[in-house]
């Protein structure tokens, strides 16, 4: 004789499934909520504890208010470096900035400091520098193993002297997964270099998410939002009357 499965243990291993998926959906909407909340929380205080000491408490609304007010000193500190850049854009601004960069330049170890940021900051946030902006693949670390990398600058003269006359070669930067804030600077020749045509940002999900997320393309996410659009507006189909009495 064949015994057919209770149906109440089919109901109890339903509702212990359906739990289960209820549960990873809830961790899955609410994890990179709450990681997004957090680190913007902590960014914003980590500014505020900077910026609101530099400003006389008289002045700070929080002094008059019986709680504080949080991400005053982000906006005290976008407010503060437009102002600055707006200064330094004109004729005076220019040249009190040459007269302070002038006086860095004679003081010892501070002035290489100095420079050194400096030209990493004009290279970073430059709107027509091209650093950090490609994605490409090297062989690495050993043949037949392809790792993704950053394009930086090409090799200066001193550098593209020193080394074997192979072409042109560029700085790559290799990060590291799950954080690819580090990783490893070195130089290669440009025809070695795969460039992708991903984005940047793409990139880094790939990294930080150790190849989980791959990058999507951007046509195929409009046909899946455009599918979705179509299924919201028809709603859900109706079952025949035959398949209804079946059921």
């Amino acid at each position: 004789m064949i015994h057919e499965p209770d149906s109440g243990a089919r109901k109890r291993v339903s509702v212990q499934g359906r739990l289960r998926n209820y549960f990873f959906t809830g961790v899955i909407v609410a994890g990179p909520l709450a990681i997004t909340i957090y680190i913007t929380w902590w960014c914003i205080s980590l500014i505020d504890g900077w910026v609101k000491p530099l400003v006389p408490a008289k002045y700070l609304p929080d002094h008059y208010l019986p709680f504080n007010i949080p991400g005053l000193g982000l906006l005290i500190a976008f407010v503060g470096l437009t102002l600055l850049g707006a200064f330094t854009a004109n004729l005076v601004g220019r040249s009190v900035v040459e007269f302070g960069e002038v006086l860095l330049a004679r003081t010892p170890v501070i002035s290489g400091l100095y420079r050194g940021l400096r030209q990493v900051f004009e290279t970073l946030f430059s709107t027509s520098g091209t650093s950090f902006r490609t994605v490409g693949l090297v062989e690495f670390p050993v043949k037949g193993t392809w790792s993704v990398v950053f394009l930086s600058a090409p090799a200066g003269p001193d550098v593209q002297g020193a080394l074997p006359p192979n072409g042109d070669y560029v700085g790559v930067f290799l990060p590291c997964a799950p954080n690819p804030t580090t990783g490893f600077f070195f130089y290669l020749p440009r025809s070695e270099v795969i460039e992708l045509s991903i984005s940047v940002d793409d990139a880094a999900k790939l990294v930080m998410s150790a190849g989980v997320i791959q990058p999507e393309d951007p046509q195929t996410r409009l046909q899946a939002m455009a599918a979705g659009l179509r299924v919201a507006q028809v709603g859900p189909v109706e079952m025949p009357a035959r398949d209804k009495q079946d059921a």
